[in-house]
C-alpha cells in the first residue's frame, strides 16, 4: 500500500485503530489477571475482560495477516528479514530484558542453573508476553510455505486444527493450532475483510452503534452461557466479534478516541514489548498503598501506565543510543536499506 495515495491510506485507517483496540484490551487483561493473582479475587473487570475474550486474540491475528498479500511473493530472503528475522530480534532482546528483571529472584528461588534453563528454554517455549510475537514469525513461515496450495483448502484446514486442537500441553503446537485460523484468515480473506470495511462506512453512525449495542449482549449471553467457548461455534462468535471490532474502528477512526486508538495501534509494537516494565512495579506498589480494596482502579491504573510508560520511553529514546530498543539495527538485517521496501504505517509488521 503506497503511501503517496492519501485516500487509500484514509480508507485503511481504520485498521490502526483497530490494532490500538487490541493492545489496550491486552494490556488491560494482563493487568487484571496480575492484580487478581495478587489480591486472590476477582476484580469488578473480569466479567468484562472475559467478555473480550472471544475476539481479543483473533481479531490480533486477523490483522496481521491482513496485508500479508503483498509481500507473501518476495524472495525467501527478504520475507524472511521482514516476517521472522524482525520478530526474532525483538523476541530475544525483550526477552533478555525481561528475564533479567526477573532472574534474581528466580535465582533465588530455584538457584542459577535452573535460572539458565529457563532462559533457554524460553527459546522453545515463548516466555512470558512475548508469545505473541514468537508466534507471529512460526505463521508467517508456514503461510509462506503453503503458498502453493488453494487459500480456501488451507483455511478450511485451519479450522479444522481449530475445533479439533490436538491438546498436547506443548505450548507452541497448541497456540498454533488454535489461533492460525484467523491469521491465514486475515491473508486469505482480506478483499472481503476491506469490503466489509467499505460497506460499514457508508452505513450511519447511529445504525452501527444500535449494530454493536446487540451484538455486545449476544456476545455476553454466549460468553456467560459457555457458547462462546465450545469448539467449532466460538470460530462463528469470534469472526463475529472481529467484525464488530472492524464496524466500531471504521465507525470512531475520524474521532478523538479513534486517533488516540489509532496512534497505540501504529506503535503497538512499542507497546506490546514495554509494558510489563511499568506494569508491574505500578501495580504492587498501589496495592501495598492502597490495598486489595481498590483492585479494579489499580488495575486499571496499571494498564494505564503500561501503555502510557511503553509511548513515552518510545518517544524519548527516537535518534538516542537506545533506540535499538524498538528499532532493529542494519547489523540485524538480511537486506540492505536500499533493498527494503517500505511498509505501510498501517501494516501489521508491527505487531
Amino acid at each position: 500500500m503506497a503511501r503517496s495515495e492519501a485516500g487509500q491510506d484514509t480508507r485503511l485507517a481504520w485498521v490502526d485503530v483497530a490494532k490500538g483496540l487490541c493492545i489496550l484490551l491486552v494490556v488491560l487483561m494482563h493487568a487484571t489477571l496480575g492484580v487478581e493473582k495478587a489480591v486472590g479475587f476477582d476484580t469488578g473487570l473480569h466479567g468484562f475482560i472475559e467478555w473480550a475474550r472471544p475476539f481479543r486474540m483473533p481479531d490480533f491475528f486477523l490483522i496481521s495477516g491482513l496485508f500479508l498479500a503483498a509481500r507473501i511473493d518476495r524472495p525467501w530472503r527478504s520475507y524472511l528479514d521482514t516476517k521472522v528475522v524482525h520478530f526474532a530480534y525483538f523476541y530475544v532482546l525483550w526477552l533478555t530484558i525481561q528475564f533479567a528483571m526477573k532472574a534474581p529472584g528466580m535465582v533465588q528461588e530455584n538457584g542459577a542453573a535452573a535460572t539458565l534453563a529457563d532462559y533457554l528454554t524460553s527459546f522453545v517455549v515463548p516466555f512470558g508476553t512475548l508469545w505473541f510475537i514468537y508466534l507471529l514469525a512460526v505463521y508467517f513461515v508456514v503461510a509462506k510455505l503453503l503458498r502453493p496450495l488453494p487459500k480456501w483448502l488451507v483455511l478450511a484446514g485451519a479450522a479444522a486444527l481449530h475445533v479439533f486442537a490436538p491438546h498436547t500441553d506443548v505450548f507452541i503446537v497448541d497456540e498454533f493450532a488454535s489461533r492460525f485460523v484467523f491469521f491465514f484468515a486475515g491473508y486469505a480473506l482480506a478483499p472481503q475483510v476491506f469490503a466489509f470495511a467499505d460497506r460499514v462506512r457508508a452505513v450511519p453512525v447511529a445504525a452501527i452503534a444500535a449494530g454493536l449495542g446487540v451484538w455486545a449482549v449476544f456476545n455476553a449471553v454466549a460468553v456467560s452461557s459457555g457458547a462462546a467457548h465450545l469448539a467449532g461455534p466460538d470460530l462463528a462468535f469470534s469472526f463475529i466479534g472481529i467484525g464488530a471490532v472492524i464496524a466500531l474502528s471504521v465507525a470512531i477512526t475520524h474521532r478523538f478516541a479513534g486517533q488516540v486508538l489509532g496512534y497505540c495501534g501504529r506503535n503497538s509494537i512499542a507497546v506490546y514489548l514495554a509494558f510489563p516494565l511499568f506494569m508491574g512495579p505500578v501495580r504492587i506498589v498501589l496495592l501495598k498503598l492502597i490495598g486489595a480494596d481498590a483492585a479494579t482502579a489499580i488495575a486499571v491504573a496499571s494498564a494505564l501506565a503500561g501503555v502510557v510508560g511503553a509511548l513515552a520511553m518510545q518517544w524519548a529514546l527516537k535518534g538516542a543510543r537506545l533506540s535499538f530498543l524498538f528499532t532493529r539495527p542494519a547489523a540485524f538485517r538480511l537486506q540492505s536499506r536500499r533493498d527494503a521496501r517500505p511498509a505501510s504505517s498501517a501494516s501489521p509488521a508491527a505487531a
